[in-house]
């Protein structure tokens, strides 16, 4: 009788490649799913356990908001003019691109004068500016974790048992410390369980885009065995981890490696940018706390172009300002 076949995890893999333990790390598959969360339980988008007097997080940070601008009738008219031009090119010559002239396309550059977008029903450029009105907007829960949900996962700090996350629900572009990004800007909390009562009713924010509101989630935490991305790893270990993955009809990237979905700890993906170290301005390498994936599912939020936002801090000491990146 055939031996049944072994399922493709980390554990499975590092039993016939020894050498990729030493590169493994524990994370917790958090595994969101729509509920009714209490502030004594772990959740994405749920009450926090907030001790009353403590102050709530306000993002001061500049937002990032579309403004609009009309097209003058010169400006609509010379567009049209260009589409109708290739238009009439497509007809003429099917299957054919149509070769834009240095011409035209100095005229569409001067019309969108650095806007990133154009409503052609409306016929309004779209740009993005930095507005730093109003007093701050309120940060949301985004995840609150009890350690005895992801133990070995997180370094907890000690006398600390819950890790709560929150975010700016509105866009921003390189906010303070954090070059090349685009998203909301986040803060961690860390407290003690025996704290007593929480928060009745905290600040709402008065704006916010609806794709950084969590709906109200119960976890269901994994323990798992991470690997890291292959171009976090000799290529003798990338090369075996890919004929073991190949001989058991999966990706090596996403199965035992970089699993996907919120987690805490383990490895992040690199899929968009290849190895972009993630440094601390100490000089230590920060180290993956927690990933926010992108679902229409569970807490329905979206990140980017539907990826990953990921929260590192640095080993050295947690106290040091975060690192946030998406991909």
């Amino acid at each position: 009788m055939p031996a049944p076949a072994v399922s493709p995890t980390a554990e499975s893999l590092m039993a016939e490649v020894p050498a990729l333990a030493a590169h493994a790390r524990t994370a917790t598959l958090l595994r969101p799913s729509e509920g009714a969360p209490g502030v004594r339980d772990s959740s994405a988008g749920g009450p926090l356990l907030w001790p009353e007097g403590k102050p709530w997080p306000v993002c001061r940070a500049p937002h990032a908001v579309q403004v609009r601008e009309k097209l003058t009738d010169d400006e609509r008219e010379a567009w049209q003019r260009i589409d109708r031009a290739r238009r009439e090119h497509r007809r003429r010559n099917p299957g054919r691109s149509y070769p834009v002239t240095e011409e035209d396309a100095r005229i569409q550059e001067q019309i969108m004068a650095g806007a990133s977008g154009l409503d052609k029903v409306t016929w309004e450029r779209m740009r993005w500016v930095q507005d730093t009105s109003g007093p701050g907007v309120p940060m949301v829960p985004v995840l609150q974790l009890y350690a005895r949900d992801a133990p070995a996962a997180v370094p907890w700090p000690d006398g600390a048992d819950v890790l709560q996350m929150l975010w700016c629900p509105n866009e921003h572009s390189d906010p303070p410390g954090q070059p090349r990004y685009w998203g909301p800007t986040v803060a961690l909390r860390y407290r003690s369980s025996s704290c007593a009562g929480t928060l009745p009713d905290p600040p709402r924010p008065d704006r916010a885009d609806d794709c950084y509101l969590p709906r109200p989630c119960v976890l269901d935490p994994l323990e798992v065995t991470d690997l890291p991305d292959e171009n976090e790893i000799p290529e003798d270990l990338c090369a075996e981890g890919d004929r073991w993955a190949e001989a058991h009809g999966v990706e090596y990237h996403r199965t035992p490696a970089c699993r996907p979905g919120w987690k805490a700890g383990g490895w992040p993906s690199r899929h968009l940018t290849g190895l972009v170290p993630v440094d601390c301005s100490c000089g230590a390498r920060m180290r993956l706390l927690l990933t926010v994936d992108s679902s229409h599912d569970g807490p329905s939020v979206t990140v980017g172009r539907h990826g990953e936002l990921r929260v590192f801090t640095c080993p050295a000491d947690p106290a040091h300002p975060l690192s946030l990146n998406i991909q």
